[in-house]
């Protein structure tokens, strides 16, 4: 019995394999147990690291002491600053910067990147690279907008009297021209510049919400389409905040939200109620600028001839109202020079 109980407890054990080069087990194929595509991450992660190591380098290296208030001394031999000046300036042990510049497999925080990005005079475009090489995303509210230049505002212009804007991937309006203004509501610059936001609006403002004539379908499908773009936000204090302050203001939103429904952005023909001009119909469509921060310039041309005639209206009575709003200011200009006038005159006397 003991003899039994010893083989079995033995034969339990699996024996390790002959060292004959074969694999040890030939029913599963080589590789097996390995995700699929984990070879293939590696190497880019690998070929990422190296490309941030090869870049902080060449940034280093462009950087006099002078530039960052150092003494140059007289034994400099490397081009720009060292590793330990450019650790020492940023609040970085010399060991951790020395393996970022390695390629070393290493998880560099949001911190230090920003710190990087401050000690090597990175611009812009420079900044978005470094977070981008290291797989990261850069927690201040510049890289998180997109950079509305005269020339975005002057197309704005040229597309009048078809209404577009500018919006980020948080449907924030950033920039818009006239029609816009004025297609959903009677002013869209009385709004505050922080509740412009396009969800926000459509569970909020009633003035938006009646131009809206699915209101329901529309309000729910922005749900979704908010909960699919936030994924790639998760934890972005921006992001929380606008989340934060819809589930607060309204139930409607909460109701949409907790189904955890899920759109993408697409195309789409859209009716509005416009208090000026009446029915609109127009094609909402999407001209992509930053893929990556979600900046799109947002159109709607006219689905049909009567919807053109009615955008022309609009865009007229826009054109009025800013010709009277300019009369009536050089009036007021001119009769406060009048003043002045008849005050420095009697003055004289």
């Amino acid at each position: 019995m003991t003899t039994m109980a010893r083989e079995t407890a033995t034969s339990a054990v699996p024996a390790r394999p002959a060292a004959t080069g074969q694999d040890p087990d030939p029913v599963r194929p080589a590789g097996a147990g390995v995700a699929p595509g984990a070879g293939a991450a590696s190497r880019a992660g690998e070929i990422r690291r190296h490309e941030l190591a090869t870049f902080l380098r060449s940034r280093r290296e462009r950087i006099t002491p002078e530039q960052v208030q150092l003494p140059r001394g007289r034994r400099r031999r490397t081009p720009g600053l060292r590793r330990e000046e450019v650790a020492q300036l940023s609040a970085v042990g010399v060991t951790w910067y020395t393996w970022i510049e390695q390629g070393r497999d290493i998880q560099v925080s949001e911190q230090v990147l920003d710190a990087l990005a401050r000690t090597l005079l990175l611009d812009t475009s420079e900044r978005a690279h470094l977070f981008q090489l290291a797989g990261a995303v850069d927690p201040t509210p510049a890289a998180q907008c997109a950079v509305i230049t005269p020339a975005l505002r002057q197309v704005l212009t040229q597309l009048e009297p078809v209404p577009a804007c500018i919006q980020n991937s948080r449907y924030d309006i950033l920039a818009y021209n006239r029609t816009y203004a004025r297609l959903m509501m009677r002013d869209l610059d009385t709004v505050p510049p922080a509740d412009r936001n396009c969800v926000l609006l459509a569970y909020t403002n009633a003035e938006w919400r009646a131009s809206i004539v699915l209101l329901d379908e529309t309000t729910r499908l922005m749900a979704a389409k908010l909960r699919a773009s936030m994924a790639g936000h998760l934890g972005e204090p921006a992001w929380k905040t606008l989340l934060k302050r819809l589930r607060a203001e309204s139930a409607e939103f909460r109701e949409n939200w907790d189904r955890y429904e899920v759109a993408a952005t697409r195309g789409k023909t859209k009716k509005f109620a416009n208090p000026y001009v009446g029915l609109v119909t127009v094609d909402h469509t999407d001209l992509w600028l930053a893929p990556d921060l979600g900046a799109r310039m947002v159109t709607y041309p006219p689905h049909d001839e009567e919807s053109r005639e009615r955008l022309e209206k609009l865009h007229a009575i826009v054109l009025e109202a800013e010709a009277e709003a300019e009369a009536e200011a050089r009036a007021e200009n001119e009769d406060r020079a009048g003043a002045r006038s008849r005050v420095e005159a009697a003055g004289a006397v």
